[in-house]
Formats: C-alpha cells, structure tokens, sequence
C-alpha cells in the first residue's frame, strides 16, 4: 500500500515510480497473508515471554511517524549504574520464514522514504499496527537489557522475549521542550520528568564513551521539506539534530553494537553492518585539501577514526565546518551489510549490526530470527549451516536494495527541488561553493539545495581547473573559485526532467548597487523560505 493521504493527484509521481519500476501496491498473496494476520496476541505467545507491560517504556520519534518500532527503558541501579532497555517490534513473529511476506520485504529489502510519503517494506497492518508500539497496547518485542557504568561501559546485558505496553508516545519536539525547561510541557509529562532527565544523562554517557574511541559525528545540515496535502513544497528548512535525537541514535547504537558482540561471541554467522577504512589515495588528497584549508590531517595508510575526529573537533563551529565535513563524508567508504565481521570504521566499533529497525530495513528482520532461534535452544548444527547461506544473501540483496532506495529518495527530492524552485528564476541568494569539477562549480544555500556554476557561465575570464587544489583560477584575473568559497548567485535555469539548478555569480557591483538601493537578495512570492544550521546524523 502506498502511505499517502487520499484524493491527491498522483500524475508525475506514478510517473517517476513506473520509470524506477517501483511498485505501488503489494501482490496479492502478500495481501492474502496480511489480513489472516491475528488482531490479538495468541496466549501461549504471552506466556512464553518476559512481561515488561509494568516498566515505563516510551517511544520518541518524529512528530510524523506512524511506525514506532522502537522504545526505550531507563532506570538507576542500585550500584549506581544505568540499566538501558530498548524494545523493539517482533516483525519476525509476524513475517515467518519462506512466506509471501518474507519473500516480498527480502524483494524490497528496506522502505524507500520520498519527500511526501514513505514505499513501505511491510504492508500498513504490520508497519502501522501490529508492529507500531502504540501507547497502552500489548505488543510483542524482542528486549536488550544493558547495565551501563558511569564511564559508558557496558558491565552486563540481557537479550530476552518480551511483551510490552508503551507508556507513553514522546515526539523529538516535546521531550526537547521538557528537557530545555518548557513549563507547559514539563507539567504535561510531570510522570517522566527523573525519567527524561535520567535518558538524557544515559546519552551524553554513552556519546562521552563512543567520542573517547575515536567515533565520528558528522554536523551536516539535513534538508526538511515540507509540503502541502497536494504534494508540493511549501517550505524548506533543516533538519536540527538535538539533544533528544541524540538520545535515541545514542540507545539504538549502543543495542545494535551489544547485540552484534553477542552473536559475533557465540560463533553464530550474522548480517553485520560493516564501514571499511577508506582508500588511501582519497586520504591523501583529503589530506592536502584539509591542508589548503588552514589544518593538519595526518596522512598514511593507517589512518584511524581518531585522526578524522580530530579534525572534526578542530573545525566544529567555524566556517569551514560544513565544507570539510563534506569532503570528508565524501573520502570514506560507503557503509554496507556483510556476512562478514569488517567493523565499523566511522562509528569505531569492532562489531555492529542492524537490530533496531526491522519495519523498515530487512536485514534486522534477519538478527531478529537468529535471537529467536538461539533463545528457544533451536540452533543446530543443520540451523547454524542454513543460516549461514541466508546472511550472506541477505546482506547482498540488502545492500542492492539499500543503493537503489538511496538514490530513488535523492532523484525524486532533485526532482521536487527543482519543481520548488522553477518559480524562483531571476531570484539571488547567498550560498558557499560546496564542490569544484572541471566544468564548473556547485553552490549550496543554506537550506541545502545546490546548484551548478557551469563554465559557460564564467564569462569574465578563461578558467583552468586544478585537480590538486580543486580550484578554478582566471588565467588573466587570477580570480580563484575554491570549495567553501560564499558566494552570491542568481538563479537562471531550472529542469526538472534533468533535476538541475543553474547559478550564475553575482558581480560585487551588482551587489553593492542593491545594497546601495536597499534591495534584498531572496526569493519571492507567498511560500516561505527559511535557512538556518542544523546538525545531521549519519547513517550508520
């Protein structure tokens, strides 16, 4: 099913589906299956597992969201230390092995999330019901218990069958409020103030620990879009990346790392995620380029997570920031799934894996399996063998599927950008030059969109590209072009069939005369348009 409010005209979007070969509905024996699907937990299911329905397990999510497959669990021990619980959803009880269910979401691999709505991997009864850990219903869920000490390590952890009733649904935006002292919504969540207090204290650990190991946050603007019932976009800001996004990817890490140890420890094969060390020779020009830049990055072929934190560290909150934390984004090896144990390069961690989303992302469908069957005493040798051969295929498939989603949800947010901005030629806005090519130069505004500075639009002089420096200096000017650069330009050009934006710079004259007139650079026109820093996590 295709999560998408009715009555909308879908034209172009069926349009851009059908060219991906991106299905809208589900088959028809997947349909068969789902609606067979028990509304109520079976008993003998109840009384197999943990009862955890006393605890005060909530979920924090986007005020968006629908599936919550995720909740969290704090409290203070005795001894002084944390107990950390995350919950989440049994999609494998539900999804059984070899199914029309199981076949579909390994087909699709991971749901694809477009600018105005999601192509889900399971269908709307399991993502948004039976798997949704509502507030006040039972749910099934599979637990990971972990004692944590005040240093951030881990002295103890416990994976078990469980049965749960959220306590409460918290969005990003409200438990931010509580935790920066909104008096509205302290008073609105009184119940859980020691626990908010006590997940946000829990968090800054467990990041204190991951920052001391040599872990890699990238601040990277985020773009959020937003649009109307009729799918167009009214508004583009950024994403912020706050304190209570920080708690939850700080829980889902520190459960997706214990578990991956776990298996890893038990000799048992496994989907793990996996982020190699990158390529030398893109170190070394990183390395001359951070240089060009006014900072010091080691080079070699040993380079190691703590030598790229430092640097992050270096340039957190200068203007440089968000340009060198590009280039180096772009330096690394793209993270996949492997059956294979490789670490994680930019978390800094010897083993991790994907637990914490299995609505979403099939391969945690898969780890989930492999709890299940090592919690009920199931795994034989003949069962070790046979899920040997499914991780690998898995992993394959997932990280095929996974590319594809990416660059599904990249051209069609091209697309809508492009769409955004046709009403805006002849507009000037304030950006930095976010990359250098042969042909020309790309601008980013504050909001994230880019665009290109192509080279028959430098009409000024003749240009010549340094591949070494990634600048573009006149030959008779000398006027330099170089990443990180602000810049003013003007829109001239939009295709949305191409999904390309086209600048030309604005001449210092042109813009001291509109200071001088007191005109100001923008857009125009009834939608707003904001821009603002923010902060992104990567995916891990």
């Amino acid at each position: 099913m295709y999560q998408f409010e009715r009555g909308r005209n879908f034209t172009k979007l069926n349009k851009f589906l059908a060219q991906k070969g991106i299905s809208q509905k589900f088959p028809k024996a997947v349909n068969a299956e789902t609606v067979i699907l028990p509304n109520e937990i079976p008993e003998e299911q109840l009384k197999g597992r943990e009862d955890l329905t006393n605890r005060v397990i909530i979920t924090i999510d986007g005020e968006t969201a629908k599936d919550f497959d995720d909740a969290v669990s704090v409290e203070l021990l005795e001894n002084g230390n944390y107990l950390l619980g995350v919950h989440i959803a049994d999609v494998s009880y539900y999804v059984k092995e070899g199914s029309a269910l199981d076949k579909e979401a390994f087909d699709r691999g991971t749901s694809i999330y477009l600018v105005d709505g999601v192509i889900p991997m399971l269908p709307e009864k399991l993502s948004n019901d039976l798997c949704s850990l509502q507030p006040d219903k039972l749910r099934l869920t599979l637990s990971c218990f972990m004692e944590v000490c005040k240093d951030g390590d881990i002295a103890n952890y416990n994976i078990s069958e469980t049965v749960i009733k959220s306590s409460k649904r918290m969005t990003y935006t409200k438990l931010d409020e509580v935790l920066n002292g909104d008096m509205a919504s302290r008073n609105e969540s009184v119940s859980l103030l020691l626990v908010l207090e006590l997940m946000r204290e829990l968090a800054m650990v467990l990041r204190d620990k991951r920052m001391r190991r040599g872990s890699m946050d990238f601040d990277l603007p985020e773009p959020k879009v937003i649009t109307d019932k009729a799918g167009n976009i009214t508004e583009i800001t950024v994403n912020p990346n706050t304190a209570a996004t920080k708690i939850i990817e700080e829980f889902m890490i520190a459960a997706n790392e214990t578990i991956a140890m776990h298996i890893n420890k038990l000799g048992l094969p496994l989907v793990y995620r996996v982020h190699e060390r990158p390529n030398s020779e893109k170190i070394q020009q990183l390395a001359v380029l951070v240089g060009n830049m006014g900072y010091k990055f080691k080079k070699g072929k040993q380079i190691r997570p703590k030598d790229m934190q430092k640097v992050l560290f270096e340039i957190k909150d200068t203007p440089q920031q968000t340009i060198i934390s590009t280039m180096m984004l772009r330096s690394l090896a793209k993270a996949r799934y492997s059956d294979e144990n490789l670490g994680h390069f930019g978390l800094a961690s010897e083993y991790y894996c994907h637990f914490t989303a299995p609505i979403r992302r099939y391969p945690d469908v898969i780890v989930h399996r492999i709890l299940h069957e090592w919690l009920q005493g199931k795994l034989d040798k003949k069962q070790v063998a046979r899920f040997k051969k499914t991780v690998k295929e898995a992993a394959t498939q997932s990280s095929e599927t996974e590319i594809f989603a990416v660059e599904t949800e990249r051209e069609y947010t091209g697309y809508k950008l492009c769409e955004y901005m046709e009403g805006q030629i002849g507009q000037t806005f304030n950006g930095y030059i976010s990359s250098v090519t042969s042909f020309g130069f790309f601008v980013q505004l504050p909001s994230t969109i880019e665009g290109l500075v192509g080279m028959s639009n430098l009409d000024d002089d003749y240009y010549v590209y340094d591949q070494a420096t990634l600048t573009l200096t006149g030959r008779h000017t000398g006027n330099k072009y170089v990443m990180g650069q602000h810049i003013t330009v003007q829109l001239i050009k939009v295709s949305t069939e191409l999904r390309q934006i086209d600048f030309i710079p604005v001449p210092k004259e042109q813009k001291e005369e509109k200071k001088k007139n007191g005109t100001k650079t923008g857009r125009k026109g009834k939608r707003k348009y904001k821009t603002g820093r923010a902060k992104q996590k990567g995916k891990a």
